[in-house]
Formats: C-alpha cells, sequence, structure tokens
C-alpha cells in the first residue's frame, strides 16, 4: 500500500497530477532503469516518467498552474528565470535548477511525497513517477497543454517521440537534401524518421535488427532499410559508406549501444559529418572510436529531450499535433486501461512489435 503526501504540506511550486493516460515506451528510460542498468536508478521508487495528467492541486506559491489543467510532466525543467544561463541560452535545454535533487529521487526540498503505509521511504523517478494514479511534480516541470488535446496521445511528447523529433529539427536543424542514417528503429528512432522526411531529407537510411520495424519506418520516409545481421562480417558503416560513396551528412543513434554509436559516427559524411548521439548508454559504458575520425571532419554530439525547452515547446509540439501538421497516432501500438495493466505494458515491449503501450487510467 502506497501513501500519498499532499503538496499543500509541503514547501512551494508543487502540484498534484492525476496521471490519465501513461505511456510505456520500448526504448523507455523506465525499463532501462527497472533492469538495473541506470547509473542513478534508486529503489525503492515508482517509476514511469512519460503522461498525460490533469492538475488535481497546488501547492503555495505555484501561479503557472491551476486545478483542471491539462499537463505533461516533464523530466527536463524549465525554471525560466532571468539568472538561469542555460534558461536564456537557445544554445540548450539543460535547465540544472533542480537537478540535483530530481537525480537523488526526491522533490526540491530534499523530502519525497511517496511512503509505504507503515512509513517507508519511496523515491521519486526522474522528477516525474507516473507509474501511480497520482504523483507530484515540481512546478518547473509542468508543461501546460491545450484541454482539447487527446491526453491518451499527447502524453508521447513527454520524452521519447519528442526527443526522436527534436534530434533532427532542434539539435542537428537538418536542412533539405541531406543523407541521414538512423540507428534503432523504435518510437525514438522512428520519430527521427519522421523528421528527417519533415526536412525533406533526400535519403533515409533505416537500421535495425528487427526487419517487422521496416514497413512502418518505409511509411514515415525511410527509403533504404537495413539490417546488419544480414551483410556477415562486414560492418555496418561501411556498408552506409558504400552505398552513400562518403558517409551520411547526419547520422542518429536511437540504441544507447555504445558499439552501435561508433558505428553511427563512422558512418557520417568525411568533412562535415553530424552524429547525434540520443540512446541512453548502461552505467558505466564508454564510446571511443579512432581520432582520426573526428580530426577527418566528423563531429560527435548528444541530445537531451531532443533539445526542446519543455514549458514552452511542448504545448507548441501539442497544438501541431491538433493542427494536423505532426501526426503521432501511429506510435500508440498497445492500449491498456488501468494502473494494474503496466506490466503487461512491459511485457508488450518485449515482444519486438510494440513501439509506445499507453495506460489509461480511471478519471478522478
Amino acid at each position: 500500500m502506497l501513501d500519498q503526501a499532499d503538496p499543500a504540506l509541503h514547501p512551494r511550486s508543487r502540484s498534484l497530477f492525476h496521471p490519465l493516460t501513461m505511456p510505456v515506451p520500448t526504448t523507455n528510460l523506465t525499463v532501462y532503469t527497472l533492469s538495473g542498468q541506470d547509473p542513478e536508478g534508486l529503489f525503492p521508487c515508482i517509476l514511469g516518467h512519460e503522461a498525460g495528467a490533469i492538475v488535481e492541486s497546488i501547492g503555495e506559491g505555484v501561479t503557472s498552474v491551476k486545478p483542471g489543467m491539462y499537463v505533461i510532466p516533464c523530466y527536463t525543467p524549465q525554471c525560466q528565470e532571468a539568472g538561469c544561463i542555460y534558461c536564456q541560452s537557445p544554445k540548450t535545454n539543460l535547465c540544472p535548477k533542480i537537478r540535483g535533487t530530481q537525480g537523488k529521487g526526491v522533490m526540491p526540498d530534499g523530502t519525497s511525497r511517496f511512503s509505504t503505509m507503515d512509513g517507508r521511504h519511496i523515491y521519486h523517478f526522474m522528477g516525474c513517477s507516473t507509474f501511480a494514479e497520482y504523483t507530484v511534480v515540481a512546478e518547473i516541470s509542468c508543461a501546460v497543454v491545450s484541454d482539447k488535446a487527446p491526453l491518451d496521445k499527447v502524453c508521447l511528447f513527454g520524452c521519447g517521440v519528442s526527443t526522436g523529433l527534436g534530434a533532427v529539427l532542434k539539435t542537428c536543424a537538418l536542412e533539405e537534401g541531406a543523407t541521414v542514417a538512423v540507428f534503432g528503429l523504435g518510437a525514438v528512432g522512428l520519430a527521427v524518421v519522421q523528421a528527417a522526411k519533415m526536412r525533406k531529407a533526400r535519403r533515409i537510411i533505416a537500421i535495425d535488427m528487427n526487419e517487422k520495424k521496416f514497413d512502418m519506418a518505409r511509411q514515415l520516409g525511410a527509403t533504404d532499410c537495413l539490417n546488419p545481421s544480414t551483410f556477415g562480417e562486414k560492418p555496418i558503416q561501411t556498408v552506409v559508406v558504400e552505398m552513400t560513396t562518403w558517409g551520411v551528412d547526419y547520422s542518429f543513434d536511437a540504441t544507447g549501444n555504445t558499439e552501435v554509436m561508433r558505428a553511427a559516427l563512422e558512418c557520417a559524411h568525411r568533412g562535415w559529418g553530424v552524429s547525434c548521439v540520443i540512446g541512453v548508454a548502461a552505467s558505466g559504458k564508454v564510446i571511443q572510436t579512432r581520432p582520426f575520425q573526428l580530426i577527418t571532419g566528423r563531429t560527435w554530439k548528444g541530445t537531451a529531450f531532443g533539445g526542446w525547452k519543455s514549458r514552452v515547446d511542448v504545448p507548441m509540439l501539442v497544438q501541431q499535433y491538433l493542427g494536423g501538421e505532426l501526426p503521432i497516432d501511429h506510435y500508440v501500438t498497445h492500449e491498456y486501461d488501468g494502473v494494474d495493466k503496466i506490466n503487461d505494458a512491459i511485457h508488450a515491449l518485449h515482444e519486438g512489435n510494440c513501439l509506445r503501450a499507453v495506460v489509461s487510467y480511471a478519471t478522478p
């Protein structure tokens, strides 16, 4: 049994949410943490970091959200303070305001809002903990969205889909006519494919060991689909370079596998190729390549939440969805009702044909 503390009983700037929908991704940091590979994984905790929610109540000092509002909790906060060089810079979205406590599984005041009925402490997860029927989130982690938005769809903007889109549209600012390679075709990688198509990429090479994902990749704009296991001992980066003469203008890793990250870099174009790391590697893993790969003009970069500033950009993405400019319904492949179905959703992830399993909770 769980006990949930009221935000009004604690310091400022907290909101109590009732998540109505919660996607469980195939590349989910939640499942990754559950596996024990997350370097910041703390237990016991309430997992989950994507959701569409309704504000139930607010703590003292909260001004930007009100009860009844539709919100998407965001693990990347945005304090928007004039003195925050990160929020004020157009170069990054990495607001550090609550990073220290969020990484320790507690609220900004150093306490947890979760405990067992006998008083044992339970950690928060990524500042969200959406695998619960009620959760408490910092105000600066709340993206207020239109109340016309279907939460069972726009909840996808809480992490993976936004991250894949932003890697292309924001972090790399991909230009028309570019060539692209995408490693990993979960929802994040497919969002990269979708965004590359939106930017009118000339060639989009989609790469995955699971060929069941190729149909969706082609529908979203992939021009070529490759299964590395079909090329024997030949490294996949060599295959891509041979297909394109000098490599691709942009490559994206959406796997979290450090060997794949290297392959993505090494198939980037000599002289100007950019390789973007999206996937989160397991604890203790390092990336490596020959320095000559960088000396000859390739750039290795990474992205968190696709570079989006959460409280400003997530509402914009939702409006684009509502306007028909940004379809995302195709990512929802499985749907479940009730918080007790979360384990069923996680099991579906491991079957290889699930992009996002959305679990809907009862309306309060």
